[in-house]
């Protein structure tokens, strides 16, 4: 029987058998919509296999045709933890400790990525991806100026694709992200699981301490996410606060000029 751990949010599942671990973000009624605990549950979860004694690698994937979309923005919390409330975002949020873990991260994605989802496929060790999945940056559609993607993004893509990705949000395919560097692997999607653990496998022969001076090395390439623009962006900016609302009602946000604006979410 696999091993199984709490992470404080009934919406992530954490399974470990041997030396491989997943979980498995699991709230289909809100198309896995992250909330504050599911965020900080992931931040556990890379914790977690990393104080395994013995070498265990993490795969993330998620449920039917959803990865991660991002956080949630309609205010939908049915797993709330009053003691999240209270703590700054960068200690909630997962993504430097994807970025740095010991222990191997695959992303298994099997459907839509986007939003913080996209920025934990980018930032783990290695993504996998379905022919599926499709990928989005809609973070400056949501009136949130989102300096992490403005750090990393362009150490995967390139300045100018960076542009593209960010200031249009527009969605990209499988394929397309491949071909840009956004993402490393795309295999037919009855085969993301025993790819994801072809590649969990594949980095757990490496030497770990080894492994960790080259991750360090390559990770110096990233430039570094401004956080009190962000914090600020998300929690006190007027854009922002339209911007989830307007998502809220399935509406485009004021700002759309009117001979532009379709009336629907953007």
């Amino acid at each position: 029987m696999p091993e199984t751990h709490d992470l404080g949010t009934q919406f992530l599942r954490f399974e470990r058998d041997g030396h491989l671990a997943w979980c498995t973000i699991d709230r289909p009624k809100s198309r896995n919509a992250l909330t504050s605990a599911m965020y900080y549950g992931l931040k556990k979860a890379v914790a977690l296999v990393n104080s395994f004694p013995e070498p265990t690698a993490l795969i993330l994937t998620g449920v039917g045709d959803v990865f991660a979309p991002g956080g949630e923005l309609r205010g939908n919390t049915e797993d709330h933890n009053p003691s999240l409330d209270y703590v700054v975002m960068n200690d909630v949020t997962p993504f430097e400790e994807v970025r740095h873990s010991y222990a191997p991260v695959v992303a298994a994605v099997n459907g839509i990525c986007q939003g913080g989802g996209l920025l934990i496929a980018m930032l783990s060790d290695v993504a996998v991806c379905s022919e599926r999945a499709t990928f989005r940056a809609p973070e400056l559609l949501r009136g949130i100026a989102d300096t992490g993607y403005a750090a990393y993004l362009p150490a995967h893509v390139g300045v100018a694709a960076a542009r593209d990705i960010l200031l249009t949000g527009r969605s990209l395919s499988a394929e397309e992200a491949r071909a840009m560097g956004l993402i490393a692997r795309v295999v037919p999607h009855d085969e993301l699981r025993s790819s994801a653990i072809e590649v969990a496998e594949s980095i757990l022969k490496t030497a770990p301490e080894a492994r960790m001076h080259v991750k360090r090395i390559l990770h110096e390439g990233y430039g570094h996410p401004d956080r009190m623009t962000m914090y600020w962006s998300i929690f006190r900016g007027t854009e922002a606060r339209e911007g989830m609302q307007a998502f809220a009602e399935k509406r485009s946000p004021a700002w759309v000029p009117k001979g532009i604006d379709t009336g629907k979410r953007l």
